[in-house]
């Protein structure tokens, strides 16, 4: 096999690597639950995916807020990492190939563009419907991570002027509505009785069953990443939103709301034919955007 690239998606909770070849295609992964410091962890995982294959490149995606330009990340469920020089680190171990660094919202954008969902489209935003709400642009064809590496945090678009606090520091976040664990716990305020380890999977299970409060919390979860993705849209003129994550499996229980909201609030003329699509890459998005980086 010649002409591979290592890919890393590095987040809080997993880390995962593989072996792409040019055409996106996965040749070889693998994953480890993160652990509160994770450098030896990523050195082992990089040893098992790659062994003595030479690699032409390697691509990094990382959990945020990510600085491009220095090369470090500081991902917020991870303490141990604050400014931690993740680029330099990496290309210490590959001396003689590039390596670049993008936020992981901007890495599954660009991997559900090239090979999955966004197929077809220059002007896209994908978006991670999970614990929290992640996301990424590709414009004009290309990833855009802004000044830093962290444009498109689609989640920490406001949607409720005084809503609930966001773990980013502000107020009303679309995470605040949409992420996994506050949907069920708006549920639960609401009055629904699920078990104490019930989560967002339990609480679409009840939403389909019919119950009356699981299927307001996924109304209101798709009514608020709608909102942010009109706000996103009119600001970057954009066809397609491509909506993967574990929240996202719920399919039209979220996607209804999402597209009904969309309609009622994107309304200039170049937004009419704006799409929302389903992710079709799963976890591998990320890491086929992470090795796109260095294509």
């Amino acid at each position: 096999m010649t002409d591979l690239v290592l890919a890393l998606d590095f987040g809080g909770t997993k880390i995962a690597a593989a072996l792409v070849d040019p055409t996106g295609a996965v040749v070889r992964s693998s994953r480890v639950p993160t652990p509160e410091d994770p450098w030896d962890a990523v050195v082992a995982l990089i040893s098992e995916v790659v062994g003595d294959t030479r690699v032409t490149g390697v691509g990094i995606g990382s959990a945020g807020p990510v600085d491009t330009v220095r090369g470090t990340v500081s991902p917020i469920n991870v303490p141990a990492w604050q400014d931690f020089p993740l680029r330099s680190s990496v290309a210490s171990l590959f001396p003689d190939v590039p390596v670049e660094l993008a936020g992981d919202g901007v890495c599954m954008a660009l991997g559900e563009h090239r090979r999955g969902a966004g197929r077809g489209s220059d002007f896209m935003v994908g978006l991670v419907v999970s614990t929290g709400v992640g996301g990424g642009l590709v414009l004009n064809g290309h990833p855009f991570g802004g000044r830093t590496g962290n444009a498109g945090h689609i989640g920490h678009v406001v949607v409720e002027a005084d809503g609930a606090p966001c773990t980013c520091g502000g107020r009303g976040c679309a995470e605040t509505v949409a992420g996994g664990p506050r949907m069920v716990a708006w549920a639960r305020r609401a009055g629904w009785r699920a078990p104490e380890h019930a989560d967002a999977a339990h609480l679409a299970a009840a939403a389909l069953a019919g119950e009356e409060v699981p299927l307001a919390a996924f109304d209101r979860a798709g009514a608020a990443v709608g909102m942010a993705i009109a706000g996103a849209a009119a600001l970057c003129d954009l066809d397609v939103a491509v909506i993967g994550g574990g929240v996202a499996q719920a399919g039209e229980l979220l996607f209804e709301p999402v597209r009904r909201t969309l309609k009622a609030h994107a309304g200039l003329s170049y937004l009419a034919d704006m799409e929302v699509r389903p992710a079709q890459l799963g976890g591998e998005a990320g890491l086929v955007g992470a090795a796109a980086l260095v294509r």
